[in-house]
């Protein structure tokens, strides 16, 4: 199918912009003042004292989205705007990403899964929770626009053609679609924002590369530019001071043949394909397998145990809720760092005592991928366009 790029916003357009402090926002809402665009810029507020207790060196969390640096943050979005001449507010979403971040993120690991706090952040948070805050201080806009990587696209053709067939549709949503610098991409993190919010939303950034906007910004003499890049949620090293408001339950790690190798601290601290800090002696290298929660083991193999030929996923998420209930090609995405794999992508139905949230679908791989960990989210990429996705159930062997 053939698509569109949407237009950025023009003179005149009244644009909210997120900022963080870092190069990319404060760059974003440059260009569009350049562009002679009305400017609001706006910044979350996520940080509690006392969300990580006892947390040490809590500066080295400075250039993370979440951590106890964010009064600096805010502080220098402030005195940028301020020396712009672009109005600044601060909007309070706390309690939403306690909730929908922090508490899901605990909850999933303590599951036995591995769950991706960006992706939900996006979803409720950056898209959600802030512009509903934006709107209840009366602010009315054109459009939301952030530092992402990423481009919006509508295509010339109705949604249901984008599959290839299946129950009519004539739809024709904003899309996200793949930036043109690969390397920093971003669209795999955004691809559960719903359509109608997707309408309002443009990444002025897209066609950009991240040299290219360092290069734009010392230029115009941004105290951004010299801001080494900012961290997603939390360093790994800080993760034990999140779990620490309940105590691990210990347990056995175990072979692929069932033999105890040692004991582990607790579920919560490992994700499928994980290496380092097993503290198990082998012959040679060791890799989490596999998650047990009902049992609480931890399921040690070789590299080779990792190869999976696809996977079950559900909570899916479509272009304008479109699920075209059959079986269509194509790339696939199973983290941020992975390379696009062809796939095929079809419904699936739950065997019995199978749970899932919402309808299923199976990835079938053209190649056998490693390390498909539970909780991640799985992206469908058709010519470079988001075309759904879900959250990975379970990896299937062959």
């Amino acid at each position: 199918m053939e698509y569109e790029e949407l237009a950025l916003p023009s003179r005149g357009d009244t644009v909210v912009v997120g900022l963080s402090g870092g190069v990319d926002s404060t760059m974003t809402a440059l260009l569009l003042k350049e562009r002679g665009c009305n400017v609001i810029g706006v910044t979350m507020s996520l940080w509690t004292e006392g969300d990580l207790p006892d947390l040490p060196i809590a500066a080295h969390l400075h250039d993370s989205c979440y951590g106890p640096g964010e009064a600096a943050d805010i502080e220098e979005c402030r005195v940028f705007c301020e020396d712009q001449g672009i109005p600044y507010h601060v909007i309070d979403v706390k309690q939403q990403y306690k909730e929908q971040v922090l508490d899901y993120f605990k909850e999933e690991y303590r599951a036995g899964r591995t769950p991706n706090p960006c992706i939900r952040c996006n979803r409720f948070i950056k898209f959600g929770a802030l512009l509903s805050g934006v709107r209840s201080i009366g602010i009315e806009y054109d459009y939301f626009c952030t530092g992402h990587y990423a481009r919006m696209v509508r295509g010339k053709d109705s949604l249901s053609s984008l599959y290839g067939a299946g129950e009519a549709c004539s739809s024709r949503p904003a899309q996200i679609a793949c930036a043109m610098d690969a390397t920093k991409d971003q669209a795999y993190f955004l691809y559960r924002i719903p359509s109608d919010v997707l309408e309002k939303v443009r990444f002025p950034l897209a066609h950009y590369t991240k040299k290219e906007i360092f290069a734009m910004a010392r230029e115009r003499g941004l105290k951004a530019a010299d801001r080494a890049e900012s961290q997603d949620f939390i360093p790994s090293e800080y993760l034990d001071y999140l779990f620490s408001d309940k105590p691990s339950v210990p347990g056995d790690f175990i072979d692929m043949d069932g033999k105890v190798l040692g004991r582990h601290r607790g579920i919560e601290h490992y994700t499928v394909g994980q290496r380092r800090g097993l503290g198990v002696s082998a012959k040679e290298p060791l890799y989490v397998a596999a998650i047990d929660k009902e049992k609480n083991l931890i399921v040690l193999g070789k590299d080779s145990d990792l190869f999976c030929t696809g996977l079950i996923a559900d909570d899916l998420v479509w272009p304008a809720g479109y699920n075209p209930r059959k079986e269509f090609d194509a790339f696939v995405k199973i983290r941020l760092a992975s390379k696009p794999v062809k796939a095929r992508v079809a419904p699936y139905t739950p065997a019995q005592r199978e749970t899932a949230a919402g309808d299923s679908c199976i990835v079938t791989f053209a190649d056998p991928q490693r390390a498909v960990a539970p909780g991640q989210s799985v992206v469908f990429y058709i010519d470079g366009i988001i075309a759904g996705g879900g959250i990975i159930a379970r990896a299937c062997k062959a």
